[in-house]
């Protein structure tokens, strides 16, 4: 019996613990999500469109690696063929893969560029 009323009285105080905060707050209480921190740290200061800018120059610059990359690894295939014609036709078709991609990125970077550079000098950057 003392068992049994033991661990309903546990149930109780956990739950009436789990719910006091919610009792605790005045129905008029404004919550704060966060917006405190993050003015008091500045984030949210920079204009989108800057933002916009450094995103699409980032993604851009990795995939501008990631082509040269495949470029190297071609040539490397390439000079490492020892006169293989099958294996140098792979190479070269791997070159030429990656040199198009390069273009094709060099190409959506301009792109973005132009399209972006109003901000860009709006914002003196």
């Amino acid at each position: 019996m003392t068992k049994k009323l033991f661990q309903s009285l546990a149930v109780l105080f956990v739950g009436m613990m789990c719910f006091a905060p919610m009792l605790a707050t005045p129905a008029n209480a404004q919550p704060d999500f966060g917006n405190s921190y993050a003015s008091n740290t500045n984030l949210g200061e920079e204009d989108p469109r800057s933002l916009l800018t450094n995103l699409v120059n980032l993604a851009m610059t990795f995939l501008a690696i990631i082509a040269v990359i495949v470029i190297l690894i071609g040539g490397f295939k390439w000079m490492t063929a020892a006169g293989n014609e099958d294996k140098v036709s792979e190479a070269k078709k791997i070159v030429v893969g990656g040199v198009i991609g390069l273009v094709i990125i060099l190409a959506a970077w301009a792109i973005a560029s132009f399209v972006l550079g109003d901000a860009r000098t709006s914002l003196g950057l």
